[in-house]
């Protein structure tokens, strides 16, 4: 087949969860037998033309000038693009920027390309946007749905409100994750760490994700074991982060890119918090469960369709507090069921090879 992956800010991937996906994906697909494209902006760093196998269509972008509304004109370049080629399926990363060039550019009417849709989560609720945005993004998502040819819906939460919402069916195709059993604590020194003494978490500085409910939890707990913020804090919200919480104790490190560094930070954490809250199954929470993490979760849908209940949850500050006052207690009675049951999940549901495998197969039933 030839494939293009279209909606994300290109690989290798130096962004987030759609950029890994694309990275992972194509990759592997290629590995497979497949010709893969994948679109990457102007301004991504990576300037040579193919990257292990994948090619690479650059597309100019205009998010230096503009900012996110940058995002609209992009992805109206390479859908335009995409249809041009001789593409058998074109992927699209996302929905809302992408909405109204589904619609203008007709995607319903082609028997090839086909077009596939990924909702991701609701972006709509993300409370970064303002009312404005926020019901304007919420139009485009209806737009997207019926716009769209096939939709891809990453966890049983999303589909369930595709079909709610929208009555429109979907096919649950999740992120995967590579299961990780050997792991550095030599490098825990380079962030002044030891091992089972501090927390830590994994995520864009966004409020969503509820950054600030989790840290002012530590803060309220009083606990003196450190907390490590992994994540870009030179955002404005990041900044207004580090400001209001950054001290010895809560420390922002930054992004950490290196995977084996990483994983081997989330394995030796006494815990590791995931604050997502607005939906899709996200990327950071997989890897932290195939690190054979202590995982404990924003009580919403969408996390729990993937943890079921090998994790605790908490939805405030005093929840986190609460848990933070209990956490060697918690961790002697349920971290070794807790860490079998989800890396067992990665090895039977959210394993990239069988991801792979099950969006393989899709493309090809739908292209009969």
């Amino acid at each position: 087949m030839k494939i293009a992956i279209l909606g994300t800010k290109g690989i290798p991937n130096d962004y987030g969860g759609y950029e890994q996906f694309a990275e992972y994906i194509s990759t592997r697909l290629v590995e497979r037998g497949h010709s893969v494209t994948v679109y990457n902006p102007s301004f991504h760093n990576y300037k040579e033309t193919s990257y292990k196998g994948v090619k690479i269509t650059r597309i100019y972008s205009p998010e230096k000038l503009i900012g996110g509304a940058a995002n609209i004109i992009y992805d109206h370049l390479c859908l335009q693009d995409a249809l041009k080629r001789d593409f058998d399926v074109l992927y699209e990363a996302g929905y809302h920027s992408v909405a109204l060039s589904l619609r203008f550019l007709n995607v319903k009417s082609l028997k090839r390309p086909v077009v596939i849709t990924n909702m991701d989560g609701l972006e709509w609720k993300r409370s970064k946007w303002n009312k404005g945005v926020q019901y304007l993004i919420e139009k485009l998502e209806k737009i997207a749905v019926n716009e769209s040819p096939f939709l891809i819906a990453d966890n049983i939460g999303i589909q369930q409100y595709l079909k709610d919402k929208f009555n429109k069916d979907s096919f649950f195709l999740p992120y995967g994750a590579d299961p990780v059993t050997n792991f550095d604590e030599t490098c825990l020194a380079n962030y002044s760490l030891k091992q089972r003494c501090y927390f830590m978490l994994v995520a864009r500085l966004e409020p969503e994700n509820n950054i600030d409910v989790i840290l002012e939890g530590h803060q309220q707990s009083k606990i003196q074991y450190p907390f490590i913020v992994v994540g870009n804090h030179k955002t404005k919200f990041g900044q207004y982060l580090n400001s209001k919480y950054g001290s010895d104790l809560i420390r922002f490190v930054g992004g950490i890119y290196q995977k084996s560094i990483l994983d081997s930070i989330r394995y030796f954490s006494k815990a590791y918090f995931h604050g997502h809250s607005v939906g899709g199954t996200n990327p950071s929470l997989l890897e932290a469960m195939a690190s054979k993490s202590f995982i404990w979760a924003h009580n919403n849908c969408f996390n729990k369709s993937v943890l079921n209940e090998h994790a605790f949850y908490f939805t405030n500050s005093s929840d986190v507090s609460a848990l933070l006052q209990r956490v060697s207690e918690l961790r002697a009675a349920h971290y070794q069921n807790f860490q079998e049951k989800n890396f067992s999940k990665i090895k039977e549901v959210y394993n990239w090879e069988l991801v792979v495998a099950q969006h393989e197969q899709l493309f090809l039933e739908i292209l009969g």
